[in-house]
């Protein structure tokens, strides 16, 4: 939990992650405060547990599996979400969040939209 709140300390943005998303059902959601900085992106929350959960940022808020699908070239993976409760991501060099709008958990397996959110 300290390395969440150093996280969430150095943050530029945030966003929510909610259940009532078009394409989030009771498989596949998220819940809670996400925060995102140049060098983490912190959540404290829960997601429904799933297989392969990667963080994604994008140009654009999505809420669909087909509008992410639509998108995908356009963002950027940062990583792997290991954990379904309280995490941190570590944002690779190279990457700038100030260049993207909002966080998106997908389920690289299954190709299912889990959660989203819009921090800018």
């Amino acid at each position: 939990m300290e390395e969440i709140k150093a996280a969430t300390g150095h943050a530029l943005f945030s966003g929510t992650f909610k259940r009532e998303l078009k394409d989030s059902d009771a498989l596949h959601w998220g819940e809670g405060a996400v925060t995102i900085g140049s060098t983490s992106i912190s959540f404290v929350g829960k997601l429904a547990p799933g297989p392969d959960y990667k963080l994604y940022l994008s140009p654009e808020f999505v809420e669909t599996e087909s509008d992410f699908n639509r998108l995908k070239k356009q963002m950027v993976r940062v990583g792997d979400v290991k954990t379904f409760e309280n995490f941190v991501v570590t944002v690779p060099g190279g990457i700038d969040p100030t260049k993207y709008s909002a966080v998106i958990v997908w389920c690289e397996s299954f190709g299912q939209f889990i959660t989203a959110a819009k921090y800018r």
